[in-house]
């Protein structure tokens, strides 16, 4: 069919009811990026999309969402070459909230599930999952604690990662006699991210000895939540500050933390400056450097494309909840794919287990025994890029997972 294009020539095979005639066809391969679109079943697979959508995590879950939509709009709203029908569940800000998310999910026999922003939520979803032996491909949350998991998978990393990354680089940054002021929200995810920056920094290093301070963990933290942490940091005096908030309680801290005269550096995890945070900021954000798995200014195709599709739909650079979400859409894509046309939930988990390289806008990477990705991670700086501050690449750390 000289004519005419692939899709035009599948169109008119289906008119004709020439099923066999289209399967036997080369439809494309796995690097072909209209793959992922080619019908291959008119049959509807149903997704549950678990995700805050009430609460102090919402910004995030609203990046979560956009990835994945954005995904599925790029591919014809299919996954696996089948029609998609998302199912979106508030996860809410606590465990409760989360579990009854996933209750509800589960009740309407999806093929899989996907997301979770909050470690506290995805510790206490575990064993009904693997119960219900229903493949979740998670796009944020990942304690360190969960292990020996079955079903599910997970697009993000492991959350004690980016201090393992960071803590070796600031540990040759320090000088020799200074001190690193440990700061962190006192939830599972703080816990991993404290843990991570010793172990990359040095366990034993007097550098970074003192305790740690910890804080309240509330996602709407008010105006007095960090006084006395911030008073204790000051009264230490130390060279830098490693600290992990997200969202509106990272705006708070650091606001706070400069309010009360705090002028020197400060690291974290790349949490600490995603989303809106830089642009509530403002100045007071410039000079805040953060390890992450991705940087919207990466240069690569796979990221060229995202970053401007999601920049055209939803007005703002993207960030890595959105970039993981994307990726988990990816991943179910191709399992699904991979799986066949009869799919089934146990099908589709051990499909995930051969997917192999994932061509990602945070660089290649693919899953590792533990169901986590083996990937970069990347040095980031809030710096003016033009009229406006954004966190910058500065250079890649190291491979983790």
């Amino acid at each position: 069919m000289p004519n005419i294009d692939r899709r035009q020539a599948l169109k008119l095979l289906a008119a004709l009811g020439v099923t066999g005639l289209a399967s036997a066809c080369s439809i494309g391969t796995e690097d072909d990026p209209d793959t992922g679109g080619d019908l291959v079943s008119d049959v509807p697979i149903r997704i549950g999309l678990i995700v805050p959508q009430t609460g102090g995590y919402k910004p995030i879950g609203d990046e979560m969402l956009n990835g994945f939509q954005l995904y599925l709009d790029n591919n014809q709203r299919r996954l696996g070459g089948r029609p998609v029908d998302l199912v979106i569940a508030d996860e809410g800000e606590t465990p409760q909230s989360g579990q009854a998310a996933v209750d509800s999910l589960l009740q309407q026999n999806v093929l899989a599930l996907t997301g979770v922003a909050n470690a506290a939520v995805m510790l206490a979803i575990r064993d009904a999952v693997e119960q219900a032996q229903v493949p979740l491909v998670g796009s944020n949350a990942s304690p360190r604690s969960l292990q020996s998991v079955v079903y599910i998978w997970r697009t993000s990393y492991v959350s004690d990662e980016p201090g393992v990354a960071l803590g070796g680089y600031l540990a040759q940054e320090i000088s020799r006699n200074g001190e690193v002021t440990i700061v962190a929200a006192d939830q599972p995810a703080g816990r991993d991210l404290v843990q991570g920056f010793r172990e990359g920094f040095g366990t034993g290093d007097d550098r970074i000895s003192a305790p740690v301070i910890w804080a309240d963990s509330t996602p709407n933290p008010g105006r007095d939540t960090f006084a006395d942490p911030i008073e204790e940091l000051i009264d230490r005096d130390p060279e830098a500050v490693y600290c992990f908030f997200t969202g509106s309680a990272a705006v708070t801290f650091i606001r706070q933390l400069r309010d009360a005269g705090y002028d020197g550096p400060i690291y974290g995890p790349g949490f600490l400056t995603e989303g809106t945070v830089v642009d509530e900021l403002g100045e007071e954000a410039s000079g805040i450097i953060t390890a992450l798995n991705y940087s919207a200014d990466l240069d690569n195709s796979a990221n060229l494309l995202f970053a401007s599709g999601y920049r055209k739909r939803y007005g703002a650079s993207p960030t890595t909840y959105a970039m993981a979400s994307y990726d988990a859409a990816q991943v179910l894509d191709k399992a699904i794919r991979t799986a066949g046309a009869g799919v089934n939930a146990q099908q589709l988990n051990l499909a995930l287990g051969r997917l192999g390289q994932i061509d990602s806008p945070r660089g290649s990477w693919q899953f590792n025994q533990p169901r986590t990705p083996q990937q970069k991670w990347y040095l980031r700086e809030v710096l003016r890029d033009g009229p406006v501050l954004s966190n910058v690449l500065i250079t890649e750390l190291a491979t983790l997972g």
